[in-house]
């Protein structure tokens, strides 16, 4: 069971958005075991999937869900899903392969899952549309977060941004072929790679995020004040290969 004590351990947006809900989960939580411990939902790891299901079954029940959520099996690529229609019924809740999802249904609640790669949450600045994405360094340079934008029908200057949990510049090295792909789009992506000791680069995954949106004309971004490798609140796949999952999860409430 989940309750208001472990729930505080999670991350929310610092956003004031009317009738949006939004968390994402920290390992805060007592229902996996390790190496997946303690709060894991993702079912393509090799942690047990009864233990899986409870974990899902504890977030519906505490957040008295109408419907189970939209999960998704994410490739690292730019598809981008709407949640599943409204009233649909459990047994049709299929995991779709993409790594963006957007809905303007209210009740229906969008997930997805990171344990380095950065969950990317948009909600229009009335409520009336959220969406996730799922950014590692291909997404962004394939263009996930525009993908994502272009499903709103507000305007770019009027959604929230908030850059959730992912590894943090200092930790995340990478070879010359993850910087040329970037340079070849725009040699303003050149400052977001650091050269190291090794003679590899540093790269700043909420940097390019940031950049990113901007050109989209995206101007309310917050978060990316986190680095899932060196704070222990966080699944990192670099730092643990064999880990659970952050979840990401936004909604629309009629009732808030």
């Amino acid at each position: 069971m989940l309750d208001a004590a472990l729930v505080r351990h999670w991350l929310q947006p610092d956003w004031q958005v009317p009738g949006v809900r939004a968390w994402c989960t920290t390992r805060a939580g007592q229902l996996s075991r390790p190496p997946y411990d303690g709060f894991n939902t993702a079912s393509h790891v090799g942690d047990d999937p009864e233990s899986v299901a409870r974990c899902r079954r504890a977030l519906a029940d505490y957040f008295a869900w109408s419907r189970p959520p939209q999960w998704l099996r994410q490739v690292h690529g730019i598809a981008v899903v709407d949640a599943a229609p409204y009233g649909a019924k459990p047994e049709d809740g299929a995991e779709p392969e993409a790594d963006a999802v957007y809905t303007r249904e209210p009740e229906q609640v969008c997930t997805l899952h990171t344990a380095d790669c950065l969950p990317v949450f948009f909600a229009a600045a009335d409520g009336s549309e959220v969406a996730l994405a799922h950014a590692g360094w291909r997404g962004l340079a394939a263009g996930v977060l525009e993908a994502a934008l272009a499903k709103f029908g507000t305007d770019p200057h009027l959604i929230k941004v908030w850059l959730g949990p992912a590894i943090s510049q200092p930790a995340f090295e990478v070879g010359d072929d993850v910087r040329d792909v970037f340079l070849k789009q725009s040699t303003d992506y050149s400052g977001f790679f650091q050269a190291n000791e090794r003679g590899r680069w540093q790269g700043d995954l909420y940097g390019l995020a940031r950049v990113r949106l901007n050109k989209w004309g995206v101007q309310h971004i917050t978060g990316g004040g986190f680095c899932t490798y060196t704070d222990p609140r966080f699944f990192s796949f670099r730092r643990q290969p064999v880990t659970g999952r952050l979840l990401s999860m936004i909604w629309i409430d009629p009732a808030q």
